[in-house]
């Protein structure tokens, strides 16, 4: 069959920068969908995205789809036809339905096993032309864009995310006759705005490329990206420091740009007395600029990125630097006026803060922060006093000038004024910590200070909105609860902190409410905390059933979890520990037919009959003395391989020996015995679960 090359392209008016990409990805997958549903074969799809255009290349798609049997199957033949022969009402009617003829109605042959003796219709359908298909293909793929909100134009009822210009298809050389998104189908694209507004014919989808970047357009979205990086890279170096050319800034230049060329730029050095992350936020959110640093410190210039080739650049670079002065200027103001107060004194302004309604303001929330992160600093040996500072100014800042200008300043806003006050380093760096970790494998706080501070402030927000019902569902989860959830789990592991989860919540729930608080919160916020921890697991590649070997004993002290966790995956990997789990599961089963809990794990050796269970009950006693010292210091992973060297004698035990002796006497002892045996694992997890 034949094949052709397939392009489409839609023209629009600037496409948001930040989704470009996104929907370049669904687009071309949207493509791939319809052509793979409709049966048809293709080769290489290559996508293109700028910020005027989405088009996509299909090598190699087939003319035509191929002719289809199908076989359509009715009522019993038995009841298709009346005491003449003629067609029953049921007959007729899936006839009709099948738009067939009495003609062409058959019986299923007996070797068809599910469908014997039914009516049946086997026909031909005819494949479709490819270009009949593909507008539609098209049209699809654009509907199912992930647009959160789409516009309209004009007297147009069209709606697209940007008003569209033009629209490209051609499948060979030839137009497709349709329509997508109100516009005929054409072969005329256009290319860079400026340097070559005029219409640009396109003869076949092989030349899209050359022919748009005869015309000032780069439309392959990876290969700006790549031109971006080395031009701004090179630029950096002939400053004599180094761009930092994040992803997301990356991306969204490149969106920004069909013909990018980067061009350096300067700024008065005196804006570096201001904190080089709000002067950096200034370039880069406002300005899209790529900063540059030498030797740890920001330099006084800025690369921006230009969508011309000018025939002045030091004229386009003057005219960036009369842009930047302004934002800078604001920058270093808010924080020269900032600085006339100290830190302390924003305090009061908290009040008037409301954090969530129905929990009071942000200033109710850090006096519970305080005495919260103080109980935990007592119970630690911390030191209470930098704990109380730390928490008295942590929000602060968010009543700055600086902060309600650079959102993303919080934190480091308050660190700076901290330390221009004069404050004790660790409170200083804690009012950046208290928002560590802040994403998925971001790092915790250095200081105590701050590692108490930030649990504190995480543990007040899940109690306060888990006792008003603020509880995140499957879809919804407004306040980043998990967030804050694995942001404590990760406190309590990775910093050591040896305090339960039940009087970590119990604290927070006496920290002073102004709103009364369901009783189960405690409860449920607990389960919900624990739950945190498969999500965890599952990342780290350990099977779900370890981590409920250990929640079945009802642990809910997070270190001690986790050790318990970490030592049975790594038991788990022992050749001891498949027979192991078994004999434990088939210990429970034992016992739980047995009285279960009312069984007394009292041995007495006089009742010990044959050689395999004295061995065992030697063994066991060996064992509890061994793993006694272990146990106490929580070195589970060390009492776990010992224990499974009881793996010979707990084989050699049940196949030799009957538990279930006719004798009450000796079945007891056996069943105590078990329970001992149990006793030694259970004190770890209940490896029983390890089984499927």
């Amino acid at each position: 069959m034949s094949a052709q090359d397939f392009l489409v392209e839609l023209g629009t008016e600037e496409l948001p920068p930040k989704a470009l990409k996104t929907l370049s990805d669904a687009f071309t997958a949207g493509i791939e969908q319809g052509l793979q549903d409709a049966g048809l074969n293709f080769g290489a799809v290559v996508s293109f995205a700028a910020p005027r255009r989405l088009a996509v290349r299909i090598e190699a798609l087939e003319a035509r789809q191929a002719d289809q049997e199908e076989t359509i199957y009715g009522p019993p033949a038995n009841i298709a036809y009346d005491a003449d022969g003629k067609l029953t009402k049921a007959a007729e009617g899936f006839a009709a339905r099948a738009g067939a003829t009495a003609a062409d109605l058959k019986t299923a042959p007996d070797s068809d096993k599910k469908n014997a003796g039914k009516l049946m219709i086997q026909r031909t359908i005819k494949g479709k032309n490819t270009v009949e298909l593909l507008p539609a293909i098209v049209q699809n793929s654009l509907d199912k864009l992930p647009i959160p909100k789409r516009m309209r134009w004009g007297a147009s009822r069209v709606e697209f995310v940007r008003p569209v210009q033009w629209l490209v298809m051609l499948f060979g050389s030839e137009v497709v006759n349709g329509e997508v998104l109100g516009l005929k189908a054409g072969n005329t694209s256009r290319g860079h705005r400026f340097h070559a507004p005029a219409p640009l014919v396109l003869n076949a989808p092989s030349e899209y490329e050359s022919k748009l970047r005869a015309a000032y357009v780069m439309a392959d979205f990876a290969e700006r990206a790549a031109l971006i990086k080395e031009q701004v890279t090179e630029a950096g170096k002939k400053l004599g420091g180094e761009a930092i050319i994040g992803d997301d800034l990356l991306n969204e230049v490149t969106a920004l740009n069909e013909w990018p060329v980067a061009l350096a730029g300067s700024f008065d050095e005196s804006f570096l007395r201001v904190p080089p992350e709000a002067l950096v936020s200034s370039m880069k959110e406002h300005q899209k600029y790529f900063h540059v640093m030498k030797d740890g410190k920001l330099m006084p210039n800025f690369i921006t990125i230009a969508n011309i080739e000018s025939k002045d650049p030091a004229q386009v670079i003057s005219g960036n630097e009369k842009v930047i002065r302004p934002r800078l200027s604001d920058a270093a103001f808010f924080w020269d006026t900032d600085r006339k107060q100290p830190l302390a004194s924003r305090f009061p302004k908290l009040e008037n803060v409301v954090w969530v309604n129905g929990l009071g303001s942000v200033a109710d929330k850090t006096r519970r922060i305080s005495a919260l992160a103080t109980k935990i600093a007592e119970r630690l040996g911390a030191d209470e006093v930098m704990v109380q500072r730390a928490a008295h100014l942590c929000k602060n800042d968010l009543v700055s000038s600086m902060v309600g200008e650079f959102a993303e300043m919080q934190g480091l806003a308050g660190k700076y004024y901290a330390e221009h006050d004069g404050e004790p380093a660790d409170v200083a760096a804690a009012m950046v910590e208290q928002y560590m970790p802040a994403f998925a494998g971001d790092a915790l706080p250095a200081t105590t200070t701050g590692t108490l501070i930030a649990l504190a402030d995480r543990l007040d927000s899940l109690v306060g909105l888990f006792g008003i019902g603020q509880i995140p569902t499957g879809s919804k989860d407004p306040f980043a609860l998990r967030r804050a959830s694995l942001g404590v789990l990760r406190i309590l592991v990775e910093k050591q902190i040896d305090i339960d989860l039940g009087d970590l919540i119990g604290w927070a729930l006496e920290s002073g409410w102004s709103a009364e608080l369901k009783a189960d919160t405690k409860a449920t916020l607990t389960e919900y905390l624990l739950d945190r921890f498969s999500a965890w697991y599952a990342d780290e590649g350990i099977p779900a059933g370890v981590f409920q070997s250990v929640r079945a004993l009802g642990i809910t002290n997070a270190l001690d979890i986790n050790r318990r966790v970490q030592a049975v995956h790594q038991f788990g990997k022992l050749d001891a520990a498949e027979a192991l789990a078994a004999a434990n599961k088939r210990v429970s089963n034992i016992l739980a037919k047995n009285g279960g809990d009312k069984v007394v794990a009292n041995v007495s050796a006089n009742l010990l009959q044959q050689a395999e269970e004295k061995a065992l009950a030697e063994q066991v006693a060996a064992k509890q003395q061994a793993v006694a010292p272990l146990m106490a210091k929580g070195d589970y992973s060390a009492a776990l391989t010992e224990l499974a060297g009881l793996r010979a004698v707990v084989d050699s035990f049940f196949d030799n020996v009957m538990v279930m002796a006719d004798d009450d006497a000796v079945k007891n002892n056996r069943l105590a015995l078990l329970k001992q045996l149990q006793g030694l694992f259970i004190g770890i997890a209940d490896i029983s679960l390890l089984q499927g």
